[in-house]
C-alpha cells in the first residue's frame, strides 16, 4: 500500500507566494519521479512540474520562472515553492508519484488528495 499525503497551501494575494509540500510513504521500492499537476474550476487537470529521481526537472510554460520544485529521494517528498503567484494560479493541486511497489514489478502512478490554492488579485 502506497500513499501520498499533501500539505500546504491555502490563500495567497497576488505576488505572494505559498509552498506546498508531499509525502510518500508505504511499501515503496522505488521513487521514479514525483510532481505536481492543478485543476481549476470548469478545467481538465494539467501539468505542472515534476522532478525526477536524478534531479532534472521540467515545468509547464505557465509556472516557469516562479515555481520551483524540490525533492529529497532519502524522504520520498516533494516541496513546489510558488512565488509570485497570479489569480490564474488558483486551483486544486495534486501531488503526483511514479512509484514502484515492493508487492508488484508494475511501476504505477500514484494521487495525493488535493489542496486547494487561492491566490486574490
Amino acid at each position: 500500500q502506497v500513499q501520498l499525503a499533501q500539505s500546504g497551501g491555502g490563500l495567497a494575494q497576488a505576488g505572494g507566494s505559498l509552498r506546498l509540500s508531499c509525502a510518500a510513504s508505504g511499501s515503496i521500492l522505488r521513487v521514479n519521479s514525483m510532481g505536481w499537476y492543478r485543476q481549476a474550476p470548469g478545467n481538465e487537470r494539467e501539468f505542472v512540474a515534476r522532478i525526477r529521481s536524478g534531479g532534472s526537472t521540467n515545468y509547464s510554460d505557465s509556472v516557469k520562472g516562479r515555481f520551483t520544485i524540490s525533492g529529497d529521494n532519502a524522504k520520498n517528498t516533494v516541496s513546489l515553492q510558488m512565488n509570485s503567484l497570479k489569480p490564474e494560479d488558483t486551483a486544486v493541486y495534486y501531488c503526483t508519484a511514479e512509484i514502484r511497489p515492493m508487492t508488484t514489478t508494475v511501476i504505477t502512478n500514484y494521487w495525493g488528495q488535493g489542496t486547494q490554492v487561492t491566490v486574490s488579485s
